[in-house]
C-alpha cells in the first residue's frame, strides 16, 4: 500500500487549534467508505483532530486536499505528526503500516476485518510497544449485543441451538463478516468451547442432523446494507432473537474516533472496545 520515499507533511496542523487533551489522528484509506466517515465524523470533535491522512500509492486521492490535509502515500512522516492511527482497510495494508507504526511507537485503532496470519502476526509485534485496539465492530450496541449473547449461551447452554445470520452489501468481501464470527465466538465462549471446534460456516447436501452444540453463521449480500446481524437461540418450542441493524456507517466511525482518544497514553498491549467502553 505505501512505497516511495517520505515527504514531510509540512504545515498539517497550520491553522488548527489544537485542543490541549485532543488525540492526533491519522486516517488510512480516506478514499475508502470507512476511511471518508471517519474524516467526516472527526469534523467539530474537540477529543480529536485530523493531522494526517495515508492512501494507498495508486488511490486518486493522492495529492488531493481532504478536511484541509494533503492525502499522502508515506507512512513515515504521517506517523510522526500523529498520536494515533485508524485503520479499516485491507489485511495487506494493515500489515504494512503496523510495520510501520511499531518503529515509531504510535498506537493504533484497527477495524480492518478478514485479518490473516501476517496482520496478525504485524499487530502483536505493535502491540509490544503500544496501545493497540482492535475491533470486528465499533459500535456500541454491537458490544452489547456480544456481551449479551455470550450471557445467553452461558444461561441456555449447548442444547439450544445457536446461528447467526449476517447481511452486507454487495462490495462486501470477507466472509463471514468480522462482527459475525465475533458473535459466534462470544457464544462458543458463553458455551465453555473452542469455536473452531463447533463452527458451520456452510450448509449443502445431505449434511445429516445438525450435531449438539454446533454453532451455524450464515452469509447474505445484497444492495446497500451496511450490517445487520442476528444471533438466534432455538430451543423446544420457543426461540430468542437478538439483533443489531447498522443503518449508517457514522456509528462505527463515531465509535473508532472514540477509541482513538481513549488509547492515547494507554499502556502497550492489545485491547478491544469492550475495554474502551469499560464493560469488562
Amino acid at each position: 500500500m505505501f512505497d516511495g520515499a517520505d515527504r514531510t507533511i509540512a504545515g498539517c496542523t497550520q491553522g488548527r487549534r489544537l485542543a490541549v487533551s485532543a488525540a492526533r489522528v491519522c486516517v488510512l484509506g480516506p478514499s475508502g467508505r470507512m476511511g471518508r466517515s471517519i474524516v467526516d465524523a472527526a469534523a467539530g470533535r474537540t477529543d480529536v483532530t485530523l493531522t494526517a491522512l495515508v492512501d494507498r500509492a495508486d488511490a486518486g486521492s493522492v495529492g488531493q486536499v481532504l478536511a484541509g490535509l494533503t492525502v499522502t502515500a508515506h507512512p513515515t512522516a504521517a506517523l510522526a505528526a500523529s498520536s494515533v492511527y485508524i485503520d479499516f482497510t485491507t489485511p495487506a495494508a494493515t500489515r504494512a503500516f503496523a510495520d510501520a507504526a511499531t518503529v515509531a511507537r504510535v498506537p493504533a485503532v484497527i477495524g480492518t476485518t478478514g485479518l490473516d496470519a501476517d496482520a496478525e502476526a504485524a499487530l502483536a509485534r505493535l502491540a509490544k510497544v503500544a496501545p493497540v485496539v482492535v475491533a470486528a465492530n465499533f459500535s456500541l450496541g454491537v458490544n452489547i449485543v456480544l456481551g449479551v449473547a455470550q450471557q445467553i449461551a452461558r444461561t441456555l447452554g449447548p442444547d439450544w441451538d445457536a446461528e447467526v445470520v449476517e447481511t452486507h452489501h454487495r462490495a462486501k468481501r470477507d466472509a463471514p463478516s468480522g462482527t459475525a464470527l465475533a458473535i459466534a465466538r462470544a457464544i462458543a465462549a458463553g458455551h465453555g468451547v473452542n469455536y473452531d471446534s463447533v463452527k458451520r460456516h456452510s450448509r449443502d447436501g445431505d449434511i445429516g442432523p445438525r450435531p449438539r452444540g454446533e454453532i451455524g453463521v450464515s452469509t447474505v449480500r445484497g444492495g446497500d446494507v451496511v450490517g445487520e446481524h442476528t444471533a438466534t437461540f432455538y430451543g423446544a418450542g420457543e426461540r430468542i432473537e437478538l439483533g443489531h441493524r447498522a443503518t449508517s456507517r457514522t456509528i462505527f466511525a463515531a465509535g473508532a474516533l472514540h477509541a482513538a482518544a481513549w488509547v492515547v497514553g494507554k499502556a502497550p498491549g492489545r485491547y478491544d472496545m469492550i475495554d474502551v467502553l469499560g464493560l469488562r
